[in-house]
C-alpha cells in the first residue's frame, strides 16, 4: 500500500472509531473561589512552550497531508481556521513528502494560506537533520515535532521493527536545526522516565500526547488481517502524563494533548503543568461531519470557556494557572500515588 493511501485509511479509521475519553480529566476538580476579583476582558490568553510564543494556548495538532487531495484540502480548510482565529497549527508526518515530492503541496498549503502564523512541521523518530531542515523548509515553519508511535508501528501491518538509535536521532536534530523541536507522543502517554532522558539530550519541549484520545492500535489493527489485541488499552492518560512529566522538570515546557475537547479540559491541563493544549481528533470529526465553518465556532467556543474558567478561578494569565489549588482523584490519583508523586501538592498550593 502507498504511504497515500495509508494515510486517507488513517484519516478513515480515525473517523469510525473516534476518541475513547479516557484521559483521566474527570478526575481533576478545581477548588472554587468565590470572590475571584476579576474582569473577562482582563484575562490575556498568550502562553509560551520553549522560546515559542503563542497567542493562545490551544493549537491544532498535527493530522494528516501526503493523502493527495483529500489531506490537502483538509489542511487547507484548517490552515484557514487557524489564520482566522490566531492560533497555532502542526501538520502530519511529512515523510510521505520527503518520499514522494509530489506530496509536498498537501503541506505547503498550510503556509500559503496562514503566512504569518504559527506553524510546526513533522516527521518520526527516524527522521535524519537533513530530512528535519527540509520538512521544516518545506512550510517554513516555526517548530518541529518529532513524534513518538513505537506502538503504532509494532501494530501497523507494514510499520518499523527496529526502533534502536531513537534517542541519538532526536539529539542530532535538537543540535542541527535553528528552530525549537517539539517531542511528541501520538496517544500512548510520556512517562517522567522518558521525559528525562529528552530533557538530557536538549529536548525543551514535550507533547505528552496521552492515551484517552485517538487510538492508533485500534487503527492499525483495523487494517490488520487478525488483529493485535495487545496495545488497545496499553498507555498513560493525558493527566498522568502531564503531571509525571511537569513534575519530573521545570525546565522543560509541557504540551497537553490525547482527547482534549473542551475549555474546561484545556484550563485542567494547564492547571497540571501544560503551557499549551493540542486538539487534533476532535477538530477533525467535526470538520468532517459539520464543515468548516463548525470547527471555527469551535474554537471560538473553547477560548471562551478558558477566559471564563480563569476569570471564576481568579486568575489573569495562563501561566498562573500553575499556582491554582485543585483535588485529583479517582484513577489518577491510583496511579500518581503507587509512582510517588505527592498529589496533596496540587490541593495546597
Amino acid at each position: 500500500m502507498s504511504r497515500a493511501a495509508r494515510k486517507l485509511d488513517h484519516i478513515n479509521h480515525a473517523l469510525s472509531i473516534g476518541q475513547q475519553r479516557s484521559h483521566g480529566f474527570d478526575d481533576i476538580r478545581f477548588v472554587h473561589n468565590s470572590v475571584p476579583e476579576t474582569r473577562v476582558e482582563d484575562v490575556n490568553l498568550s502562553t509560551k512552550i520553549g522560546e515559542l510564543l503563542l497567542s493562545s494556548p490551544i493549537f491544532i495538532n498535527a493530522m494528516t497531508g501526503g493523502g493527495g487531495e483529500r489531506t490537502e484540502a483538509i489542511n487547507r480548510q484548517l490552515s484557514e481556521i487557524a489564520a482566522d482565529k490566531k492560533i497555532g497549527m502542526a501538520v502530519g508526518s511529512q515523510m510521505a513528502a520527503i518520499k514522494e515530492p509530489e506530496q509536498e503541496k498537501s503541506y505547503r498549503v498550510v503556509r500559503e494560506v496562514n503566512p504569518h502564523g504559527v506553524i510546526i512541521a513533522n516527521l518520526g523518530s527516524e527522521a535524519t537533520v537533513e530530512q528535519g531542515k527540509r520538512a521544516v523548509e518545506m512550510i517554513e515553519a516555526n517548530a518541529l515535532q518529532i513524534h513518538l508511535n513505537v506502538i503504532q508501528e509494532l501494530v501497523m501491518p507494514e510499520g518499523d521493527r527496529d526502533f534502536t538509535g531513537m534517542l541519538k536521532r532526536i539529539e542530532n536534530i535538537v543540535e542541527g536545526l535553528h528552530v525549537p523541536v517539539i517531542v511528541k507522543e501520538v496517544g500512548f502517554g510520556m512517562s517522567r522516565e522518558t521525559a528525562k532522558k529528552l530533557e538530557d539530550i536538549g529536548v525543551l519541549i514535550v507533547d505528552v500526547g496521552g492515551f484517552g484520545g485517538t487510538n492508533f492500535s485500534k487503527i492499525e489493527n483495523e487494517r490488520r488481517s487478525r488483529s493485535l489485541h495487545l496495545f488497545n488499552d496499553w498507555g498513560m492518560t493525558t493527566t498522568a502524563s502531564i503531571v509525571e512529566v511537569s513534575q519530573m522538570s521545570k525546565n522543560l515546557s509541557v504540551i497537553s494533548s490525547g482527547g482534549v475537547q473542551t475549555g474546561s479540559e484545556v484550563v485542567k491541563s494547564i492547571a497540571l503543568g501544560a503551557s499549551a493544549v493540542g486538539i487534533a481528533g476532535y477538530f477533525l470529526k467535526v470538520l468532517m461531519e459539520r464543515g468548516q465553518a463548525a470547527v471555527a465556532d469551535e474554537v471560538e467556543v473553547i477560548t471562551e470557556e478558558i477566559a471564563f474558567a480563569l476569570a471564576a478561578l481568579g486568575v489573569n494569565s495562563v501561566a498562573r494557572l500553575h499556582t491554582i489549588p485543585l483535588v485529583i482523584t479517582g484513577e489518577t490519583y491510583h496511579w500518581l500515588q503507587q509512582r510517588g508523586i505527592n498529589t496533596q501538592s496540587f490541593s495546597q498550593r
